[in-house]
């Protein structure tokens, strides 16, 4: 029965990792990631040392990168130490008071606004919000890429577990 619990708890906890690759205020890779340790904490687990270890690895090389491609983007295309600020700004204000839609308009215009403080033209600034743009939405899609791919192991790994303890039950 406590198996049962803890392949339950971590479908929630893998559904609360997907949508914290789309929430900045929650760590979606490492809620993800999470419900693989949990499940390797079962007595009879299905989850390898290495699956943990490798995931782990790639769950922190996916949450740094969530921090450098958009201020890549926002590098690539001109923008200032001040417009890659507005945008990382302009994510937590979009976030909390324009949600949904201010979670992509956000670096956007926060981006815009900083290299305009900045002294930049408009055409500039709007060049650097379109970089910073993009490069929260690829870093917004890594995240999503992992989590998925740690949902699929979970549910994989899960319909195996399911199967034994039903066994159990009735054999």
């Amino acid at each position: 029965m406590a198996e049962i619990a803890i392949l339950i708890a971590g479908l929630i906890i893998n559904g609360l990792g997907i949508v914290g690759c789309v929430v900045p205020a929650l760590p979606g890779p490492f809620i993800s990631w999470l419900s693989l340790f949990l499940f390797f904490l079962l007595p009879e687990h299905e989850i390898g040392v290495w699956t943990l270890v490798i995931t782990g690895a790639l769950m922190a090389i996916v949450t740094a990168l969530d921090y450098i491609v958009p201020v890549l983007g926002a590098k690539q295309f001109g923008s200032s130490k001040e417009g890659v600020w507005g945008g990382m700004i302009g994510i937590v204000v979009g976030l909390f008071f324009f949600p949904p839609i201010g979670i992509i308009l956000g670096p956007l215009v926060g981006t815009i606004i900083g290299d305009m403080l900045a002294g930049g033209t408009f055409t500039k600034a709007l060049n650097s919000g379109v970089g910073s743009l993009i490069g929260f939405i690829v870093g917004t899609g890594i995240k999503l890429l992992f989590s998925i791919a740690v949902l699929l192991i979970f549910t994989i790994k899960a319909g195996g577990a399911l199967s034994d303890v039903f066994s159990n039950w009735f054999m």
